[in-house]
């Protein structure tokens, strides 16, 4: 295969006139969260002409809505899924290594308020005897935190866990809530640009395949009654038809939909979501007191909960509630109560404000269909449920249940290989050991300096821009400091910390389609609260510029931006004021 390179890909609009009138992909993956995304890198790896397309952007939807953790899954163990947090467990070291530009050691503390409780209700959960959550001891937690280290391996790297006792517990958490009785600490992992690691995924795809295509923003919109797929482009309009030899569908929550809309009309039920909610505060205090180490705790029901730093502010989460639909989802008034008064219960003398809480997202994990009463009880497993050809497809469907995002890798490889054993093809590479985007050739911390110095001879920007460069890109942010020397690295209004042509090379080079793409997913803008008004309309006049949008598509965009922040992330823009046509718009980047 002849490789293409990653940071020069191929337009739009040449991909969509390929997908149009090239040969039909031998498979069609609908659908790019990120195990749809993990099952197409997975084929092109092996040379498969793949398709991928997605109705909105790339990790869009439930997989832009993690904790921000990549983890094993210590509480997995309570239900017996050993076999799943060793898999977590070793996708997490694998994530470490490979993706170093983004993913890095988390210490996890875990506060405790007695010693012997919940051996009994853990082992009846065990045994599924009860549904109902008890608070988890010293003790058990001990066990758990054993068993996870076991599976962990030396091999990681991480520190083995440790406990501390009461005394020691408060000059480290002076704001803890005052019945604790000691803590616990193990390590895990967080993920800063989850929705960017799923973008270099698909570019790296593409660049080691030439015959791999992958769209954003275009939806399937029919099936016909001889199995071909109509598909709409969701920025022209246009539409196009095609059959593949073989479709997996891959919509996460919306995966019963897309069956029920032609692909399988009669396949049983298979997705029963649960939604995840999440804030953003800015409270220094909060902040302060948490460091370097994510506090992980029960609150008064026994529901684990989350707290750590994400970039400058305080990420804390989540929610667990059954949803019929994956359309709209937010965090409702209702959970951030219940949110903010679990982090009342853990630490009683931080007050967040309501103004504190800059950003909130939810989403709907694609679990599989389950009767269970206690949606903790339902299986983070995964799995490949195959629907036969049927009437006039000739083609087998191939929908991915399950999953967290941790284990991607694995799951995409799960499914490829079923898939390549339908296609009697070889597989050709294998994906465990291979870098992901900017974590090619990422240094380690002490070679980093020498990284950012020879940048800075190359380019002449300063040591520290490139320092924020490299921790957004990795080593893909060489490409983004050669566009601002080149075209002067001046901070852009309303967004310091950004200037026009780092944003401008993310609008060219990184399928951005909407306002929303840059501002939720290539970048940290929005969700760490730094979207304003001010800021809002530097964007969109840098974007109408760039992709040729005339006054009424600018002035559209604008407001699809404002409605969603408001409905979906609790985020209010003023009014945007009107924008100038863009001076020179003959060059559609996307079309």
């Amino acid at each position: 295969m002849n490789a293409r390179s990653p940071l020069s890909p191929e337009r739009r609009a040449a991909r969509l006139a390929r997908l149009r009138s090239g040969p039909p992909p031998e498979v069609l993956v609908i659908g790019g969260g990120i195990n749809g995304i993990s099952t197409f890198r997975e084929l092109a790896l092996q040379g498969v002409r793949v398709a991928l397309v997605e109705k909105d952007d790339y990790c869009s939807g439930a997989s832009g809505a993690l904790s921000r953790m990549i983890h094993g899954g210590l509480r997995y163990m309570e239900t017996g899924e050993f076999a799943l947090v060793r898999e977590s467990l070793a996708e997490r070291n694998r994530l470490l290594r490979n993706a170093p530009h983004y993913v890095s050691p988390l210490p996890t503390t875990v506060p405790l308020f007695d010693y012997a409780s919940g051996l009994t209700s853990a082992l009846q959960r065990l045994l599924r005897l009860t549904e109902k959550p008890a608070r988890r001891g010293a003790v058990l937690v001990k066990v758990g935190l054993s068993l996870y280290d076991l599976f962990t391996g030396r091999a990681s790297g991480l520190p083995r866990h440790s406990f501390k006792g009461r005394a020691a517990t408060f000059r480290r958490w002076p704001h803890l809530n005052p019945e604790a009785r000691c803590t616990g600490t193990y390590h895990d992992a967080q993920i800063t640009y989850p929705e960017r690691l799923g973008l270099e995924l698909v570019q790296d795809a593409m660049a080691a395949n030439p015959e791999a295509i992958a769209l954003n923003h275009v939806a399937l919109e029919a099936v016909g009654p001889d199995g071909t797929l109509t598909l709409a482009d969701g920025v022209s309009g246009a539409r196009l038809v095609l059959k593949p030899g073989l479709v997996v569908n891959a919509g996460g929550a919306w995966t019963d939909a897309a069956n029920r809309a032609g692909l399988a009309p009669d396949a049983p039920r298979l997705i029963g979501g649960t939604k995840g909610s999440h804030l953003i505060v800015d409270n220094p205090v909060l902040y302060d007191e948490l460091g370097d180490e994510m506090i992980y705790y029960e609150n008064q029901e026994g529901r684990v909960c989350i707290l750590f730093r994400y970039f400058d502010r305080v990420l804390i989460g989540s929610t667990d509630i059954r949803v019929d639909s994956a359309e709209g989802v937010a965090c409702t008034p209702e959970e951030q109560a219940y949110i903010l008064d679990s982090v009342r219960f853990i630490f009683p003398g931080i007050d967040i404000r309501p103004e504190e809480i800059v950003f909130s997202f939810a989403g709907v994990r694609p679990l599989p269909w389950s009767g269970e009463g206690s949606v903790g009880r339902i299986s983070r497993n995964h799995f490949v449920h195959e629907i036969a050809p049927a009437g006039g497809r000739d083609y087998p469907v191939f929908c991915l249940i399950g999953g967290k995002w941790t284990t991607f890798r694995a799951f995409g490889e799960l499914v490829a290989d079923k898939v390549l054993a339908r296609l009697g093809r070889p597989r050709l590479a294998d994906t465990r050991a291979l870098p992901i985007g900017g974590g090619r050739g990422f240094p380690a911390p002490g070679s980093l300096p020498r990284v950012v110095a020879e940048l800075a001879a190359e380019t002449g920007l300063p040591e520290p821009r490139l320092r924020a460069l490299l921790s957004r890109y990795g080593m893909r942010a060489a490409a983004v400091a050669r566009a601002c020397a080149r075209e002067g690295d001046a901070p852009l209004p309303g967004l310091p910390g950004y200037s026009a042509p780092e944003l401008r090379h993310l609008v060219r080079e990184e399928d951005v389609v909407r306002a929303a793409d840059l501002l939720l997913r290539r970048t940290s803008i929005a969700i760490t609260g730094r979207l304003t008004g001010p800021a809002a309309e530097s964007v969109l006049s840098l974007m109408a510029d760039t992709l040729g949008w005339s006054r009424e598509e600018t002035a559209r965009e604008g407001e699809a931006l404002r409605a969603g922040l408001a409905a979906r992330h609790g985020v209010s823009l003023p009014p945007l004021a009107p924008l100038p046509a863009p001076a020179d718009a003959t060059t559609d980047l996307t079309n």
